[in-house]
């Protein structure tokens, strides 16, 4: 399931900050409000399939490092500074073993950005198991991050395929073990008029005989 993914480098950390302004006078509080408005702020959301969201103008957070890919440390603190992400994904992120964090970083091109879109996948430390995917786009202003892209049902993993975005999410019944599901959705999206677009999905029953799992055709939709 990871066999698209390229190994990140050295990337760059997203933080979302709101000013509390007190206004000194009427001049000064109204520069102040007029600042405030042109930073913008948390944009509208497109609707995206069950579970997952094509997020669209979300605050941006600038990068730390001026060149290169992401590295692990800054894509953990993208993820722990961006208001996107859900409070339960941000309580599993924690380090496993000393300072390993339990997430998978991929990097390439997905949206024709100004720079490598990046890929981050936050699984849980005993099962691995992904309990969020997220897809941020490099900004050409600042270079700062956008969160465009998010998945937090688990199990969920993302990755890149031919520039295509492939978001694997596995279905249990009642009784399965996590090492063993009974199924998988695998969706395909791809960028398109500035948001990811649902290309084709469909569904693979796992067979309980051992290597034998069938896969069914595409539906596109």
């Amino acid at each position: 399931m990871r066999g698209g993914l390229t190994e990140a480098g050295p990337t760059p950390a997203r933080s979302t900050i709101q000013a509390a302004i007190t206004a000194m006078s009427v001049l000064a509080a109204l520069a102040l409000c007029v600042s405030a408005c042109a930073t913008g702020g948390t944009g509208a959301r497109d609707e995206g399939p069950a579970h997952s969201d094509a997020v669209v103008g979300a605050t941006t957070v600038p990068s730390s490092a001026s060149t290169g890919p992401p590295d692990r440390t800054e894509a953990v603190r993208l993820i722990q500074d961006d208001p996107q992400v859900s409070a339960e994904v941000k309580r599993e992120l924690k380090p496993c073993v000393g300072d390993e964090y339990p997430v998978d970083v991929s990097y390439g091109e997905l949206t024709g950005g100004s720079g490598d879109d990046i890929i981050v996948n936050v699984l849980t430390c005993g099962d691995i198991v992904g309990v969020g995917s997220y897809v941020y786009r490099k900004d050409a202003a600042g270079g700062s991050y956008r969160n465009v892209f998010r998945a937090e049902e688990p199990p969920v993993y993302a990755e890149m395929d031919r520039g295509d975005l492939v978001v694997t999410e596995q279905v249990y019944e009642k009784g399965d073990p996590v090492s063993d599901p009974s199924g998988e959705n695998v969706i395909t999206y791809r960028w398109t008029s500035g948001r990811f677009v649902k290309e084709y999905s469909w569904h693979n029953d796992y067979s309980s005989v051992v290597g034998d799992e069938p896969t069914m055709p595409p539906e596109t939709g």
